[in-house]
């Protein structure tokens, strides 16, 4: 399936704004944008106001590269690369005192006149971003690693006095952009809705390697009063430059009507060994019924599920294939028993069933898809296809 991303880009040309995508890779760092050749004078950065920081000007790789994970592509670029001119940024989030509680409670348009008070605005959702990434453009503040002793992340929301958390801090200075409030930012969610929402950055939940991402963000009406979100501010010209998500979702689940051969040699190609060790001993594999799965918006898998031998001397399971990369990588394998598999989604179109049976009993084994990975449950006996 084709993703498809964009950007609105205001008051300048798409040659103007930004380079070609840059390349990314799951086992290597993503290339220093930031970087100038030996030969450019080095500019001087301006003094930034008390409480601020400079952030200068530079490439954001903007939202998780679709080899990169955890990421949820609904919700983000996949990795494009963007120029932003310089800004100066509050280091902590409003009042923007050390040792001071953040302030909450406060709507959307309070936030904006509370930073006009202060001659500020608010960041737009980019800015925030690029702050946090700094200019190696890290997967978090503090690196690539996931670490929830740097930002207190992946735990019930506290309200901790700004400065706690010392290694929580991006390269640029930015300070607890994770851990604490979840921050406004004067950016509208395009995310493929209508609806007024505008866009948070920040925060703290349970799913902390998720959530503790610079790239992660959430949508809530303007007129939210939440003892969980707050702000900070921003000066300097704006950076226009938005996120535009074009969102397709298709069916949840859809059984193809003919299993091509193309797709059924494809998914053949990519079983486990141990699995087609197994399978061996039974005769070819035949896949039997294929599925698309739609599991969130942008993401589509391919399920296949088949038999090895004939009844009752047979071994049957579901091959599950990712198709992001165009080739069909493997995701996951369930063992079916006896019985060949059938697969339903539930009202969660992340959660896919797959049932089966062997001498004991029906069967059924989830197959979760979590932020861009794919889990498999446990076996849940006694349970007939079509039960929810």
């Amino acid at each position: 399936m084709k993703r498809f991303f964009g950007l609105v880009l205001l008051g300048c040309s798409v040659i103007a704004c930004r380079d070609a995508p840059l390349p990314a890779s799951s086992t290597g760092p993503l290339p220093q944008a930031d970087a100038a050749p030996p030969w450019a004078p080095k500019a001087k950065a301006p003094t930034p106001p008390q409480g601020m920081v400079w952030v200068p000007e530079g490439a954001l790789i903007a939202g998780t590269p679709p080899d990169r994970l955890p990421r949820i592509a609904d919700e983000e670029m996949p990795g494009e690369q963007v120029v932003l001119h310089g800004f100066f940024i509050d280091i902590f989030a409003y009042p923007n005192e050390e040792g001071a509680i953040p302030q909450t409670g406060t709507t959307h348009t309070q936030a904006q006149s509370l930073c006009a008070d202060r001659r500020k605005r608010l960041c737009t959702e980019l800015e925030w971003e690029r702050a946090c990434k700094g200019p190696h453009n890290s997967i978090y503040e503090y690196g690539d690693r996931y670490r929830s002793d740097a930002c207190l992340t992946g735990r019930a929301p506290r309200m901790l006095p700004s400065g706690y958390r010392p290694a929580c801090r991006s390269e640029f200075g930015a300070r607890d952009m994770h851990g604490s409030v979840w921050e406004w930012t004067q950016s509208r969610w395009g995310r493929g809705t209508e609806a007024e929402l505008f866009t948070l950055r920040g925060g703290n939940a349970a799913a902390g390697e998720l959530v503790g991402r610079c790239a992660n963000a959430m949508a809530r009406p303007p007129e939210t009063i939440s003892s969980q979100v707050g702000f900070r501010c921003c000066m300097g010209k704006l950076n226009t430059t938005e996120v535009s998500l074009h969102i397709e979702r298709g069916v949840p689940l859809e059984q193809r009507g003919k299993v091509e051969r193309g797709i059924a040699r494809g998914l053949d190609a990519i079983l486990p060994a141990a699995v087609r060790q197994t399978l061996a001993g039974y005769g070819a594999w035949r896949i039997s019924s294929v599925w698309n799965w739609h599991p969130i918006g942008n993401v589509q898998l391919v399920v296949g599920g088949g038999c090895a031998g004939y009844a009752p001397a047979r071994r049957c399971g579901v091959v599950v294939a990712d198709l992001t990369g165009g080739a069909p990588a493997l995701a996951a394998w369930v063992w079916a028993g006896h019985y060949p598999p059938a697969a339903r989604v539930s009202k969660d179109p992340r959660r896919l069933w797959v049932y089966g049976g062997d001498q004991m009993s029906h069967f059924r084994q989830a197959v979760l898809f979590e932020w861009g990975r794919v889990r498999v449950g446990e076996v849940e006996r006694n349970v007939r296809p079509g039960a929810d």
